[in-house]
């Protein structure tokens, strides 16, 4: 029998109580919490849980409590079939996919904000964004209650939120990060990116390279972060299209540095419009002697 003949389409359910019942004693649970129109970003997330964990549940809600008013929630896309192809192929158990009103009825009034991490650079750029996303990602892991949440590292200061907010609120979970999927271009995979022609999604790695190129500049010794910045924008003022929103290098606590360490927790994280679309990225800070040696091939 083939791969594809195992294959069980996964439970969808809408409700807090058919999630409960659908989860009763089902061991070790996990979680990959999306707003659907998935990619290879999140299959990437669904296989590792996959690996780990006796049942997986993946979430499919678009948040509203995370878009600004001049943001792209009506227009953000959305595509059902196709992501219950990809959970499918993914091996995913169960599907939770909650209406507007399941998960803010009337009369809701709480929001969860986590200081300090979320202040900066996308918190700045974009009021009240994290509040949204820690409020939602703390219903799901109240609703699904998962042993281990699976999170994709592209939304870094995201993830530094969720952290925070599960160690702060001693929420029972293991949260896990896993490395950005790119495309064959460098660009960082994401929904959104399904907004943009071929041709621009090419000159969107843009970003990646300039990333790249903060990275170089780091390994070969340059610890100041006005420099290794600079390295960045360099790149960047290559492509006419890029409307710069920040290019920083920061620590675990998502300050900007001023001489970077060899921490292993410092990034450099840039987020820019290009083509009328928001985009970001991050890559981590490796020394030169902790970037492994590529190994040669006899043939």
């Amino acid at each position: 029998m083939t791969e594809t003949a195992l294959r069980v389409r996964p439970q969808v359910v809408r409700s807090p109580e058919n999630l409960r019942a659908a989860l009763a004693g089902r061991g070790r649970v996990g979680l990959v919490p999306t707003m659907g129109y998935l990619h290879d970003g999140h299959a990437t997330l669904m296989r590792r849980a996959r690996e780990v964990c006796d049942v997986l549940v993946v979430s499919i809600f678009v948040n509203p409590l995370q878009f600004g008013p001049s943001e792209d929630l009506a227009a953000y896309p959305r595509d059902l079939e196709r992501d219950l192809g990809v959970v499918e192929e993914a091996g995913v158990d169960v599907v939770f996919m909650p209406d507007v009103d399941t998960m803010y009825p009337p009369r809701f009034g709480t929001r969860v904000t986590v200081s300090g991490v979320s202040e900066g650079l996308d918190g700045a750029s974009r009021p009240g964004h994290f509040v949204g996303v820690a409020t939602v990602v703390l219903k799901l892991l109240n609703l699904v209650r998962p042993d281990v949440a699976f999170f994709g590292e592209k939304d870094w200061q995201q993830l530094a939120v969720l952290r925070q907010m599960v160690r702060d609120l001693n929420v029972p979970v293991e949260v896990v990060g896993l490395p950005t999927v790119r495309a064959g271009s460098g660009l960082a995979l994401s929904s959104r990116n399904s907004y943009l022609t071929a041709e621009q999604q090419a000159r969107a790695a843009v970003l990646s390279r300039a990333l790249m190129a903060v990275q170089a500049a780091y390994a070969s010794g340059e610890r100041s972060a006005v420099k290794l910045r600079q390295a960045g924008l360099d790149v960047l003022a290559q492509e006419p299209e890029v409307a710069l929103d920040y290019l920083s290098v920061v620590g675990r606590d998502m300050q900007e540095r001023e001489v970077v360490d060899n921490n292993p927790m410092t990034r450099v994280l840039v987020a820019a419009r290009m083509f009328g679309i928001r985009l970001i990225d991050n890559m981590p800070l490796t020394p030169a002697s902790q970037i492994p040696a590529v190994q040669g091939t006899d043939f």
